[in-house]
């Protein structure tokens, strides 16, 4: 048995199991909506929410009135408020979705040079990706990225792997193993390859067959879905993308590739096909722009393609670490969001020298204040609104926000607890900013007869504040998807 399936068996709860979470709940159900919901109780079972109890005073009970066919016997309560319920600055927040990831990259993360897209692509990339088809070298980089992106919150992931069957069948396999949630992909690429690196058409066609059957009928896991995954348009050819199109129309498949990450691309987009409008357009006349389509970056979007984008009701990876790192752009994201956009992060590992989603939705914070600074304030993304993008955003970006991305019931229980005490924590905060409701009330008011004598006392949306800014994953503490705890520090 490995280190792996030991720590998926030790921290799994048992299915059937009536779980009810106590303290205080953070999500964001709308964007620039920061809801917190203290002293409350959640009740899950089977992975589902079943209740939601603002203000509870004993979540056994809360339980039981819900079902009261229940003894106390059945519910197990998860509680982090701790026997005195005073404040101690732990809260639970829905798993991040990572909407971009280059699992087999992974090796590469921090190596990129002075290089940008194109050249990043033939000295660091396409070397790494060949590479992960040795199933031991697969198998490593594979049980590091699952467990270290489940150490830091993110509870789905939309995956790319490599053009290798092998070890994308094998990425599935561990995926379900460790009880992430994910989308699977095999990349597709047939043109523009270098030579020890790329597929005949009929290859990788087939293959994606096959990864499709193999996750649907032998892994057969609802956590884990396929997605098809033409690389880019310079790597595959219209033919290509034509059966990859009829494959997810009849199959009812994601898709994810990337667009406009950068402006030579562009260029070479144009060339190769003439008789398209635009990037946008080649992905729209060979069928792969739907409402389950994941475009990575769209950094330098016209006006004419966004509103292809929002009428074929696509989402867009924002993928702000990246984009800086290889200096492809700034995505202008209050520009998609204000027409009505799908837009969630993207680590895109690894390019992006981060696997962490909290990370991630720091630089789209600093990202969009370097755009404000070349046009007005309104590009500004506020705290709250990163935090919608790196959850409920990325939920409707993979069409998953029905089931996922609040604390609400009916949706799966996809949680990280956050303790922002956590041993070795980086979010530092003082004893007196910290205070009960009644405790600041009456600061406030020997505040306002004399304003010097005392500090000012943090809000519970400063607290987010600093674990946004400062936080990472020490201060993640435990992790569930669909209510099985996957993951504890």
């Amino acid at each position: 048995m490995t280190k792996s399936d030991l720590l998926f068996d030790k921290f799994n709860d048992k299915h059937g199991k009536f779980l009810v979470f106590f303290g205080t709940f953070v999500d964001t159900p709308k964007l620039g909506e920061l809801r917190i919901r203290e002293k409350t109780s959640v009740g899950v079972l089977n992975g589902i929410i079943r209740f939601v109890n603002r203000n509870s005073l004993d979540p056994v009970k809360d339980c039981l009135d819900h079902d009261s066919s229940l003894s106390p016997e059945d519910v197990t309560v998860v509680d982090i408020i701790g026997k005195d319920k005073t404040r101690n600055n732990s809260f639970y927040f829905p798993g991040f979705v990572d909407t971009h990831n280059h699992v087999s990259q992974y090796p590469n993360v921090g190596v990129f040079g002075n290089s940008t897209l194109l050249d990043w692509l033939e000295k660091y990339t396409f070397p790494i990706e060949a590479a992960l088809a040795n199933e031991n070298i697969a198998r490593e980089v594979y049980n590091k990225v699952i467990s270290k992106t489940l150490s830091h919150g993110t509870t789905t992931v939309a995956y790319y792997n490599t053009i290798d069957l092998k070890s994308t069948k094998l990425l599935a396999q561990l995926s379900s193993l460790l009880g992430q949630r994910v989308l699977v992909g095999k990349v597709c690429m047939d043109t523009n390859g270098p030579e020890y690196y790329i597929e005949d058409t009929k290859t990788s066609f087939e293959s994606t067959v096959k990864v499709v059957k193999y996750i649907r009928e032998t892994i057969c896991d609802p956590l884990v879905n396929p997605i098809v995954t033409p690389r880019f348009a310079p790597s595959c050819s219209r033919e290509l993308m034509q059966q990859l199109s009829k494959l997810v129309k009849d199959e009812n498949i994601h898709v994810q590739t990337h667009l406009s990450e950068n402006k030579e691309e562009i260029q070479w987009v144009q060339d190769l096909f003439p008789e398209c409008e635009s990037y946008t357009d080649v992905y729209d006349k060979y069928g792969l722009l739907t409402e389950k389509t994941v475009l990575a970056h769209c950094i330098h979007l016209t006006d004419a393609e966004a509103r292809v984008i929002k009428q074929r009701r696509c989402g867009i990876s924002h993928c702000p670490i990246s984009n800086s790192s290889l200096t492809s752009g700034e995505c202008r994201v209050r520009w998609l969001l204000d027409q009505g956009i799908k837009v969630g992060l993207g680590t895109d590992v690894s390019a992006g020298h981060s696997c962490s989603i909290l990370t991630t939705g720091r630089q789209a914070f600093a990202v969009s204040r370097h755009l404000a600074m070349r046009e007005t304030d309104h590009a500004k993304l506020s705290v709250s609104e990163c935090l919608f993008l790196a959850t409920m955003g990325g939920a409707q970006v993979l069409r998953m926000d029905e089931t996922l991305g609040t604390f609400d019931v009916g949706k799966q229980f996809d949680a990280q607890m956050i303790d922002t005490n956590a041993p070795g924590s980086n979010v530092d905060m003082f004893h007196w900013q910290l205070k009960e409701k009644d405790q600041m009330q009456e600061q406030e008011q020997e505040q306002g007869q004399d304003p010097y004598k005392n500090p000012p006392l943090l809000t519970n949306e400063d607290i987010i504040a600093k674990w946004f800014f400062n936080g990472d994953d020490r201060n993640t503490t435990k992790v569930w998807v669909a209510g099985q705890q996957v993951y504890q520090i």
